[in-house]
């Protein structure tokens, strides 16, 4: 029987700085994505003073950008909506900052108050709607940054939303 503790046969991993990671100045993970989205929404203070409420139209404003990725915080008055879309290649993270949004998928339909946090890949449809009757705040992590949002229409019998080309 070898009687070698671990410690004796590898050593200190403390004193062997080329074993530890250094730590990342920007998110790379999905968790450090809901990580990022989680910090920022318990800090007010970067977000509460930029937001907007326009009856007309959805606000928005880019919070941040990184390598990579970009944040964005988007403001609903009661009955605004996002239409049904994807984010084309980017992945993200929905977080609820304030009020309550009802997301609209294939799958069905919830409500996401404040704190409620939704991860999706490339190509995931969904509709988001404010239909509470007080305005709602969200905070949104696009990776990579986003480039396109196709619209759909609406699903068809196999629950399936079929991409829509948008004109300008």
């Amino acid at each position: 029987m070898n009687s070698d503790s671990d410690l004796q046969i590898a050593g200190d991993i403390l004193e062997v700085p080329h074993l530890l990671q250094a730590p990342r100045e920007h998110p790379a993970t999905v968790a450090e994505f809901v990580g990022l989205a989680r910090s920022l929404a318990a800090d007010r203070s970067q977000w509460e003073h930029l937001v907007r409420y326009d009856a007309t139209t959805r606000w928005y404003h880019r919070l941040r950008t990184g390598p990579g990725y970009e944040v964005w915080l988007l403001s609903w008055v009661p009955g605004q909506g996002s239409g049904l879309h994807d984010h084309g290649r980017s992945s993200g993270v929905l977080t609820v900052l304030e009020g309550t949004l009802t997301e609209r998928t294939e799958r069905g339909t919830r409500a996401l108050g404040a704190g409620a946090q939704r991860v999706f890949a490339p190509g995931y449809a969904h509709e988001v709607v404010n239909d509470a009757l007080e305005p709602a705040v969200s905070l949104h992590v696009y990776f990579p940054g986003l480039t396109e949002m196709p619209m759909h229409t609406a699903p068809h019998c196999e629950g399936r939303a079929e991409p829509r080309a948008v004109t300008a």
